[in-house]
């Protein structure tokens, strides 16, 4: 008889909305149809995007958000995970809240790995979160995490440094104050050198730097980093090695995008055969 062994579960932090895909509405599906477990956990629930002319919802409560950390913990899931990610966070309370549940998950667990998306802002909008919010990322997350995956933007405004040059980018990576041997994976980058049609990730483990490029698509749709952050956190489950997943991760994400201009969609598409084709190959 083949003994069956039970997949990496991943426990995912992050929003969720009823109509779009971002956050863990955007997350789960990619991590679950690579062979992931996933265990979901809502910092917010949406009935959509802000962009569009209303939002319905609201941050959970926090006496439910740790009455949902804590039933979690009764069922050992962070014995059993092997990493934490983390998005977007609406409240202090509940960034608060998840800087505590994932300090007691890795005492709990030496083996767990925290991936931190700092989801925080972006070029055009600007910061989208309140600045408490910003500082309980920077202060209490970043430093358990062992993989950060800011975009430039939220890069620039963790360490206040600049960030339009690779030299700057490395030395803001470095300030980023991760956990030991942490690596950031730069995400959007576009730098003074950087091909016009092109869009970089930039990985900085703070002894080697390495640059990955993608055509630059024509859209910027929401929840595209969501997107991209769960792609790379299913390939390193899977057992790639960080670069190889980086890689994939952004021509998955590149062909959602592709996809969704394609038949007008004002948000990600997870529905198209080949990216789901994809998934199982990941």
């Amino acid at each position: 008889m083949t003994t069956q062994t039970r997949p990496p579960l991943i426990i995912s932090i992050q929003s969720q909305v009823v109509l779009g895909h971002v956050g863990n509405s955007a997350a789960v599906f990619p991590m679950q149809a690579a062979g992931l477990e996933v265990a979901a956990i809502p910092t917010v629930l949406f009935s959509n995007t802000p962009h569009y002319p209303t939002l319905r919802g609201a941050a959970v409560p926090a006496d439910l958000f740790a009455d949902l950390l804590l039933g979690a913990q009764e069922r050992e899931l962070p014995q059993r995970a092997s990493w934490i990610m983390t998005g977007y966070i609406g409240s202090v309370e509940v960034a608060e809240l998840t800087a505590d549940f994932i300090a007691r998950a890795k005492q709990a667990n030496p083996d767990l790995r925290y991936l931190c998306d700092p989801v925080m802002g972006d070029h055009a909008p600007g910061l989208y979160v309140p600045p408490e919010i910003a500082a309980v990322m920077r202060d209490r997350l970043l430093p358990m995490a062992e993989l950060a995956t800011p975009n430039a933007f939220e890069l620039a405004y963790l360490t206040d440094l600049p960030v339009t040059s690779l030299p700057q980018l490395e030395e803001a990576a470095r300030q980023l104050r991760l956990a030991e041997k942490g690596i950031t994976v730069a995400t959007g980058c576009v730098l003074e050198d950087t091909p016009r049609d092109m869009l970089e990730t930039i990985i900085c483990d703070g002894n080697h730097t390495l640059r990955q490029r993608t055509a630059l698509q024509p859209v910027a749709l929401p929840g595209t980093g969501d997107l991209f952050a769960a792609l790379v956190m299913a390939g390193i489950s899977r057992g790639r090695d960080l670069p190889t997943a980086v890689g994939k991760a952004q021509d998955l994400t590149a062909g959602a995008l592709s996809h969704a201009a394609q038949i007008g969609a004002g948000e990600v598409v997870l529905s198209d055969p080949g990216f789901r084709q994809a998934l199982l190959q990941l």
